[in-house]
Parts: structure tokens; C-alpha cells; sequence
């Protein structure tokens, strides 16, 4: 336990001496260049326009949380068992893989229109496209940890009486997980994106149509400080997916890296 609190202090210490030393390249980049602030703000102007601007910035917030946390959600309940569904059937990956990969290959943006006609405005085709973009890194990671792990094992458990129901949740699954939370970081930041799309197509609020307004007023300030709140998220849904990995799995190796 001690071990796992300095590795979490020592990470906190390097992600926040890095976003240090991006504000302060950033301040120096527009101090030595002499950028124009409606092209590209200081970090000091970006936080007064923030600061200025807190209520609409955390109201919006919590809408495009909500659409994110959603869309996020249903995917995972959806693309998992579709993945197992995927992989112990061979007649169903025939007939569910390539309509997967034709609506993947589909640009977002050009469904949220369609979301927009079929939903109307509000919360649900936010929702809606934030689980199309997060689905298929789910999917995909998913099935490729549960064909990851060796037929030998397989054979062996099946030797020993195993049945398959056994099988599965003692070897398969466990060994599915490193690649199913490659897969849901992927989509964390994913989910981002995805909410954004569907409230700069059609939208009353969230922090996309408050970038649409800022943008429409030539604010550039609450601009940049809505992107900063953006990343903020993104970052943090990112490194709760994380944290939530190192708590589940802890003997990966890729989690005794960390302890180095």
C-alpha cells in the first residue's frame, strides 16, 4: 500500500511539474513573439476570462460531463458483451464484424445531423455519438484479450476438469483486462470528442456551444479557457480510467512498471 501511494505522488508530481512547464513555454512563446492576444492569449488573460466567466463555464461543464459519462457508459455495457458474444461465436463475428467496421469507417460529424433529426436537440444525440466514438475501441480491445490468452492454458484447465463457464471467468476474462482498459482509456478520451460533435451540430448547451459562442463573439480568452477546461476533463476521466486499472490489476506487468 505504501509502495502504491508513492508511486501515485511521484506520478501527480511529474504530470503537474509538466503542465507547469507547458503554461510557462506558453507564456514565454507569447511574450517573446509578441503574439497578438485575439490570436493567442496569455495564460494570465486566459485565466481572467475563466475566472470572469465561472458560472457559464461550470454550468455548460456539467452537461457535456453528463454526455460523456453516458455515452462512455453505454458503450462499455454494450461493446463487452458484444466482444464475448464475438469471440466464443464464430457464426456471429461473421455477421456482427463488418457491419461494425462499415459504421466505424462513417465520419461522426456526419451522423450528428442524423442524431439531431431522429433525437431533436438536447442531451441524447451528445449522448449518442459520444457511444458510437467510444464503442469500437471497446469492441476491438476487448476481443483482442480474450483470444490473447494461451491455448496451452486452455488445454491444461480442460485437463483438469475445468468446464467452460470455468474457463472463461478464471482465465479468459482475468487475462482480457489489460487490453479491455487499453481500450477504455482509448475511449475515455474518445467520449470528449465524441459530446463535442454532437453539441457543435445541434445544441443548446455544454462546453461545445459555449466554445461556438465565444467563438461567434471573437472572445478568444473564454476560447482558450474552455479548451483548458476541456483538457481538464479529458485528463481526468483519462487517469480515473487508470487509477480504476491499478486498482483491479495490479499484477499486470504493465502495473509493476510503475513501481519502478
Amino acid at each position: 500500500m505504501a509502495q502504491r501511494k508513492r508511486s501515485w505522488a511521484r506520478d501527480a508530481f511529474w504530470m503537474t511539474l509538466s503542465v507547469v512547464l507547458m503554461i510557462i513555454i506558453w507564456d514565454l512563446c507569447v511574450r517573446i513573439f509578441k503574439i497578438p492576444s485575439h490570436l493567442l492569449p496569455g495564460p494570465i488573460e486566459v485565466y481572467k476570462s475563466g475566472a470572469k466567466n465561472i458560472v457559464p463555464i461550470v454550468a455548460h461543464s456539467g452537461w457535456t460531463i453528463l454526455a460523456v459519462l453516458a455515452g462512455f457508459i453505454i458503450a462499455v455495457a454494450v461493446a463487452v458483451p458484444l466482444a464475448i458474444v464475438i469471440v466464443l461465436s464464430p457464426t456471429a463475428e461473421r455477421m456482427l464484424y463488418p457491419p461494425m467496421v462499415a459504421i466505424q469507417s462513417i465520419p461522426k460529424i456526419a451522423l450528428a445531423p442524423l442524431f439531431v433529426v431522429w433525437f431533436g436537440f438536447g442531451v441524447v444525440p451528445k449522448v449518442a455519438v459520444a457511444f458510437l466514438i467510444c464503442f469500437f475501441p471497446i469492441v476491438v480491445d476487448t476481443i483482442v484479450g480474450l483470444r490473447s490468452i494461451d491455448p496451452a492454458l486452455i488445454q491444461l484447465a480442460r485437463s483438469m476438469g475445468a468446464t467452460p463457464r470455468k474457463i472463461f471467468l478464471k482465465l479468459r476474462l482475468p487475462g482480457a483486462l489489460p487490453s479491455l482498459f487499453g481500450g477504455l482509456k482509448v475511449a475515455s478520451a474518445l467520449a470528449v470528442v465524441g459530446a463535442l460533435t454532437g453539441e457543435f451540430i445541434g445544441s443548446d448547451s455544454g462546453l461545445g456551444y459555449l466554445l461556438i459562442s465565444a467563438s461567434g463573439m471573437l472572445n478568444t480568452a473564454l476560447l482558450f479557457a474552455v479548451l483548458v477546461v476541456l483538457s481538464v476533463l479529458a485528463t481526468a476521466f483519462f487517469y480515473l480510467i487508470e487509477v480504476l486499472e491499478r486498482v483491479l490489476i495490479p499484477w499486470h506487468v504493465s502495473q509493476r512498471a510503475h513501481a519502478h
